[in-house]
């Protein structure tokens, strides 16, 4: 295997700036004090790891919802969804994938379709791995419907360090399966409303990988998985 591969892995372009600040707060230390100098690479080196954007093998299967972050499923629970997604007022099943610092940040598409509704919600910045953090934090919800009309729900929650959600994507534009639309910036949360009757795949406590995790298949209706740490 090629080492080079795994570690120059590719940047995403909202890290250059921060990168930038933090190499040149290294050179700034180097004159002050050698130590901090190699405080500071090594902080710049993290920087660089935490905008990170790997390649990913998204499946190509009908009817798959992915997860849309790296991290741990932390939450799974049947909630009413924020009235941002006009997802109705009914509880639907809740996936929550939490980042922390050292996940891979960039936001992968669940499912291929329209992006029919989008809002930013402004909030506080409590722990993200928290159940309140879906209502009180600062939040960005996308509705997407697919060819077939379905539609799920994703909220980019901010958490306690995080404080920019990023999105690339607009109302009425399509987005294919796993394909990048956004970022949230130092730790934090998505969350994923599935549709009625549709069951999730994953278990509390899972690692979960943006573009290649299986949430859920809506072609095949099943039970929840459940699963225990050994």
């Amino acid at each position: 295997m090629n080492m080079l591969k795994i570690v120059a892995v590719p940047m995403h372009r909202e890290g250059r700036k921060f990168v930038a600040i933090f190499a040149g707060i290294t050179i700034i230390l180097g004159f002050i004090w050698q130590p901090l100098f190699w405080i500071g690479c090594g902080a710049t080196v993290w920087c660089y790891y935490f905008f990170r954007d790997p390649v990913r093998m998204i499946p190509q299967q009908e009817g798959l919802i992915l997860s849309p972050a790296d991290g741990v499923v932390s939450l799974i629970s049947d909630v009413v969804p924020p009235v941002e997604l006009e997802l109705g007022d009914a509880p639907l099943t809740r996936v929550s994938v939490f980042m922390n610092v050292f996940n891979c940040h960039v936001n992968r598409a669940p499912i291929a379709g329209k992006l029919t509704q989008i809002a930013y919600h402004k909030g506080k910045f409590v722990n993200a791995s928290l159940d309140k953090a879906s209502e009180h934090n600062e939040r960005n919800g996308l509705t997407i419907e697919n060819a077939d009309g379905v539609r799920i729900g994703v909220v980019q929650i901010a958490g306690l360090v995080a404080r920019r959600i990023v999105c690339f994507i607009q109302p009425n534009d399509q987005v294919g399966l796993g394909h990048r639309f956004g970022l949230i910036r130092f730790g934090s949360r998505l969350d994923v409303y599935l549709p009625k009757d549709v069951h999730p795949m994953v278990s509390v406590g899972q690692t979960a990988v943006a573009g290649e995790t299986i949430l859920a298949d809506l072609t095949q209706p099943k039970p929840a998985r459940r699963g225990i740490a050994v």
